[in-house]
This record gives C-alpha cells, sequence and structure tokens, in this order.
C-alpha cells in the first residue's frame, strides 16, 4: 500500500495478447506451462475462451500479460471476433505434427486482418517436443513467417522451452511500436575505476591532476577520463569562474587603494579643540 492508501500497481504496462489457432494445437497447454500465471478473471467469460494473467520481466520493467485462448471451432469464430477488439498482439499457433494446422495458419491471418489490423504478430510452432512426428519443417515455417514478417518460434510446453521468450518478444515488439522504448532505454553502468576517476576530477583540475602523488599511468588516465567524458569542464567551470572573479577583485581592489589619495592634514591654523563633528 503506498503512503494515500491506494494500492501499488504491480506493474508497469499491462497488455492484452491472443492466442489464435486451429482446435487442438496446444494453445491450453502453453498458458499451463505458465507455472506464475493466474487462472482467473475479474470478468466472467463464456465458453471457448480461457483466460490466465503472468508477468515478464523485460529490459527491468514488469509487463503484465492477458493471455486470452480462443477456441479454434468454427462455432466460437463470434467469439474471437469480439475479444479481438483491444488485442495489442495476437500469436498464431500450430502444431508441428499436424500439418494441417499449419496450413490453416493463413485462413486466421484474414480474421485477424479484418478484426484486428496491424496488430503485431509472432508464428509460433507448438509441440516441439513431438519433433519425432514432424509435417512442418522448421525451414518452411521461417520461411512463411519472413514472407509475413513476423518472428518465428517452436516452443514445447513439456519442456517449457521459448514460451516465456515468445511472449516476451511479442511484448517488446508492442512496446517497441507504441514508442515505449525510450522509457527503459539501458543507461551506462558505471566500472569502479570510473566511479573513482569522476570522484578525483570533480576536485581537481585537470591542469593539476600531474602534480598529484600518483603513478605516471593513473594519472594519464585521469587526464584521458577528464577529457573524454567532459567532466572537468563542467564540474569545475563555475568553481574556476568563481576564483578568478575572486583574484581579479581582489587586484582591483588592490590597485585603487595604491592610487587612492592620502587624507589631507587639517590646515596649520585648525586647533583639534575647534574641529566639529557634523
Amino acid at each position: 500500500m503506498s503512503g494515500l492508501g491506494s494500492p501499488v500497481r504491480a506493474y508497469d504496462f499491462l497488455l492484452k495478447f491472443l492466442l489464435v489457432g486451429d482446435s487442438d494445437v496446444g494453445k491450453g497447454e502453453i498458458l499451463a506451462s505458465l507455472q506464475d500465471g493466474a487462472a482467473e478473471s475479474p470478468y466472467g467469460h463464456p465458453a471457448g475462451i480461457d483466460h490466465k494473467t503472468t508477468t515478464i520481466l523485460l529490459d527491468g520493467r514488469r509487463v503484465k500479460l492477458q493471455l486470452w485462448d480462443t477456441s479454434g471451432q468454427g462455432r466460437f469464430c463470434t467469439i474471437f471476433r469480439s475479444y479481438s477488439r483491444g488485442a495489442q498482439g495476437v500469436i498464431l499457433v500450430y502444431d508441428i505434427a499436424n500439418r494441417w494446422s499449419f496450413d490453416g495458419i493463413n485462413r486466421w491471418i484474414k480474421e485477424i486482418d479484418e478484426h484486428a489490423p496491424g496488430v503485431p504478430k509472432i508464428l509460433v510452432g507448438n509441440r516441439l517436443h513431438l519433433a519425432f512426428k514432424r509435417q512442418v519443417p522448421t525451414e518452411q515455417a521461417q520461411a512463411y513467417a519472413e514472407r509475413l514478417g513476423v518472428t518465428f518460434f517452436e516452443v514445447s510446453p513439456l519442456c517449457n522451452f521459448n514460451i516465456t521468450e515468445s511472449f516476451t518478444e511479442l511484448a517488446r515488439i508492442v512496446l517497441l511500436r507504441h514508442g515505449m522504448d525510450r522509457l527503459w532505454r539501458p543507461s551506462k553502468v558505471l566500472s569502479l575505476q570510473d566511479l573513482c576517476c569522476r570522484a578525483v576530477v570533480s576536485c581537481t583540475p585537470v591542469h593539476l591532476v600531474d602534480k598529484l602523488p600518483l603513478p605516471v599511468a593513473l594519472r594519464s588516465h585521469l587526464k584521458s577520463f577528464s577529457m573524454a567524458n567532459g567532466l572537468n569542464a563542467r564540474m569545475m567551470h563555475g568553481r574556476s569562474y568563481s576564483l578568478a572573479t575572486s583574484s581579479s577583485h581582489k587586484r582591483s581592489s588592490f590597485r585603487k587603494a595604491r592610487v587612492a589619495h592620502p587624507p589631507q592634514s587639517p590646515p596649520r591654523n585648525c586647533t583639534r579643540n575647534s574641529c566639529k563633528i557634523s
């Protein structure tokens, strides 16, 4: 709970993904393999729709995924059309041991382009653990994905292979499309040596580095670090300017003091007792 009593949000981004494909290609197996997923939904959903949520870590950001498994049966096409609205990503699933499920991907792409045009997609060949029954060669599926312009994965829920990786890649594609890359642009992590150099350079002018009681190689590295990063110019500029200003001010004051005329002596006919202080 936060200080105002409102609940702390447990994620940075919320995305809605649809798993589409013919029936019996293992979409439910993919959802079941997510150990940290929650099967319950805050909203009621009709038969033919399975829902699960999971949270992945993408470049240090928590991305919560709402995964909707639409049944591949024809009588649920209307449900798919309604649930495709608002989807940010689509996972096209086929069974590598079922040639007919791979040929049916074209039909699902037409449905997606009609009801959710422009939504990012990835192609997933499921049940890699049944490779000894393979009916769809990897090279053919890869070439098909390249023609579609989508990323291709072969996954295995039984071995938990490439499940999270495929979701993570689709989330990255979606967030990049929405211009969210600037929110997690990685920053440079300074090494211990860089931190020490930064601390020394921040309080030492570059022309005084040679006078430090340090080895020659280390002094040379400090000067190179200062010039390469521009730290000395930024950190010492204000300090040097103030010193120069104060020294010039002192010199000008000294000149004024030298040219100032000494106080004139009182006239001879004036006595101390007759002077009045006004």
